[in-house]
């Protein structure tokens, strides 16, 4: 995000990584599950409570996200995700320090991978809310997790979720007479691209010991992304305020998020945290509104309100019967 999305969060918990259709629900975590990642002395934070963590999270990749969009004119959608990518590649490498060596060449596959799945999210992403309302772009984007919940699961109840998802894309598409059909696909497929960042993110942590792999992934994503960024603005991108800028992107919706989450978590069901960050949507709309001023018709919050509804069922039903998520094959 993502955003980066989500953030995306862009797109780091202690213990195994988690890929799992639960966190395929609109999630962060899928990005956390690469290790441990920078996080404040817990007294500092704790007094939030795991549930305004997570809720402080949210709020942070939302309205970055809406940040990033007051910025496109100045840096171009592909600059701000180069920035994005750049500054939090700089941050986790500097807190990380990741090793370089003793990795196989499928580990390195596996991160370079992972690195251009984050970086083709993150584009996709910018790219959509450049065309249309925040809200609605993350509302569309997040259809891609929740189709993994459903695919990775054996329940036939999930088929009820995707079909209330549908419901609310179908409203949100005639709730909206002017939205830029490119702006959607572009939305859809960022979606498409988080799905396949929830299976490689797990597939990383596995790989890689605390938030090293994330940490290279990302800075594979930002030596990808650089020069898009660079063709697309050139010198604008040294420019103080729009470096200044795209560094507070970075950090909230990236560097700030994930660590709040880390914090959440150490107190907090995967599956509740899971369900959460289903109001990713609702939270997008509510940035987009007070500082794109992007507001909804009754249609479209309808809309986004069954997407909602159907990755929060989703959840739900991926959550086994002592309370633990059911893990892919991924």
């Amino acid at each position: 995000m993502h955003a980066t999305h989500a953030w995306h969060r862009a797109h780091r918990t202690p213990g195994p990584p988690v890929s799992t259709p639960e966190t395929a629900a609109p999630t962060r975590q899928s990005a956390t599950s690469a290790g441990t990642a920078p996080a404040p002395a817990p007294g500092r934070w704790g007094a939030l409570g795991p549930v305004g963590l997570v809720l402080a999270g949210g709020v942070s990749v939302q309205f970055g996200g809406a940040l990033a969009v007051t910025l496109m004119p100045r840096a171009g959608a592909l600059g701000v995700v180069a920035l994005r990518l750049l500054v939090a590649a700089v941050v986790l490498l500097v807190v990380c320090r990741p090793r370089l060596r003793g990795y196989s060449r499928a580990d390195w596959g596996t991160v370079v991978v992972f690195g251009i799945t984050m970086a083709a999210m993150n584009g996709l992403f910018y790219q959509a809310v450049d065309r249309i309302p925040l809200g609605t772009a993350v509302t569309l984007e997040v259809l891609g997790p929740l189709a993994l919940s459903v695919l990775v699961s054996r329940r036939a109840l999930n088929l009820v979720w995707a079909g209330l998802a549908l419901a609310g894309v179908f409203l949100l598409g005639g709730g909206v007479g002017d939205l830029d059909p490119l702006g959607a696909a572009f939305a859809l497929t960022a979606g498409a691209m988080w799905a396949a960042y929830i299976v490689f993110s797990g597939r990383t942590g596995r790989r890689f010991p605390q938030a090293d792999g994330l940490a290279l992934a990302m800075a594979v994503g930002a030596v990808l992304f650089l020069p898009l960024g660079v063709v697309e603005s050139g010198t604008k991108l040294l420019d103080p305020v729009t470096l200044g800028l795209g560094a507070a992107v970075a950090i909230l919706s990236s560097v700030l998020p994930y660590t709040l989450e880390l914090l959440a978590l150490r107190r907090l069901p995967a599956s509740t945290f899971a369900i959460m960050m289903s109001l990713e949507p609702a939270l997008a709309a509510a940035a987009g509104f007070l500082i794109l001023d992007q507001t909804l018709s009754t249609m479209e919050a309808a809309a986004i309100a069954l997407v909602i509804a159907a990755s929060m069922g989703a959840v739900r039903t991926q959550v086994g019967r002592r309370g633990r998520p059911v893990a892919p094959e991924a």
